[in-house]
């Protein structure tokens, strides 16, 4: 638990980038597409999706309570998920919003590295994030479980603080 809170502390004061794959799963349809994001110390997030070609270039900034899309002859129309709370292009704010703040519930030591399981919140049902790190501490990839279901996975590649 240490390593975990060492590197929630380094996360509090930087900024980061990544790479990542996403995949919805909506139960009838998964949706995957891949982004570039850059964190900021404030808690914006900015990204781009860099793949599938049909919705590549699309930008955006997420914060606390709003977000802003910029594209030209693409739109992204992604279904929002648990309970209307995100849009999975939102994934990547979740996840470092949560990685900064959110409630560690365990921290285990495996093979690769560390397993964090930490609620997005205190509230009665939260989003939980079930994050795994290497051995640099970095996330390699993350699930977003509602109400006991993983409705979201991430692939996360090329992470820098």
């Amino acid at each position: 638990i240490d390593r975990a809170m060492a590197m929630r502390q380094q996360l509090q004061n930087a900024a980061c980038s990544f790479d990542c794959a996403v995949s919805a799963d909506y139960g009838d349809v998964v949706h995957t597409f891949t982004m570039r994001c850059t964190a900021d110390t404030q808690g914006a997030v900015t990204f781009e999706v860099t793949s599938p070609e049909s919705i590549s270039g699309i930008t955006g900034t997420i914060s606390q309570n709003k977000g802003k899309l910029t594209f030209d002859d693409k739109a992204l129309a992604f279904e929002l998920m648990a309970d209307e709370q995100f849009s999975p292009v939102s994934a990547p704010w979740i996840l470092i919003h949560t990685l900064r703040g959110g409630y560690l519930t365990s921290c285990t030591e495996t093979d690769y590295g560390m397993l964090l399981c930490i609620d997005d919140s205190y509230e009665s049902d939260p989003l939980r994030l079930d994050v795994r790190m290497d051995m640099d501490g970095n996330p390699i990839s993350a699930e977003i479980l509602w109400q006991g279901r993983r409705i979201l996975s991430m692939e996360i590649e090329n992470f820098q603080l």
